[in-house]
């Protein structure tokens, strides 16, 4: 079986730069201090470390936070595919929060699931790394607008 992600052709030669400078772009990223760790057609992942100040009262990073680093690791995922000249806009998304994100170090993933001139659906994972290894904590369905052509909304 093919894996998702890993067969796409990219508009833009350029794809990985312009997602990189997209990303440092993104304050709130930095804000949770979220880095982006790999780029490739049709796929993300970042990473970031458990921190006690984003976590909810009984010590696990909150649902807001892995959402928010899911709903950038599905963009990012589309927009390595998008034209050099289109922005990414995240237009719906579904989360299923599948265990408590302990922790210490979490990764998501986001994968292009099939992607469309104007609409792409995206899949995402968030996954701890622990002392017993790697633990699924989260999952998204994403789908995702390219956008072209609009003032004000640019890559």
């Amino acid at each position: 079986m093919d894996t998702p992600g890993t067969d796409f052709t990219c508009a833009d030669p350029g794809y990985v730069e312009r997602v990189r400078g997209s990303f440092e772009r993104q304050t709130v990223m930095g804000t949770f201090g979220i880095a982006l760790v790999d780029v490739a057609p049709g796929r993300v992942v970042l990473e970031m470390p458990h921190r006690a100040d984003l976590t909810q009262q009984h010590g696990f990073l909150h649902a807001g936070v892995v959402s928010t680093a899911l709903d950038s690791a599905c963009g990012y995922a589309a927009f390595s595919l998008m034209p050099a000249d289109a922005a990414v806009l995240t237009i719906e998304f579904k989360v299923n929060l599948v265990a408590p994100a302990r922790g210490p170090v979490f990764r998501f993933e986001g994968t292009v699931i099939k992607p469309g001139r104007t609409i792409t659906v995206v899949e995402g994972r968030a996954i701890e790394r622990g002392d017993k290894g790697e633990r699924l904590v989260a999952t998204m369905t994403a789908t995702v607008m390219t956008v072209l052509g609009r003032v004000g909304i640019h890559h």
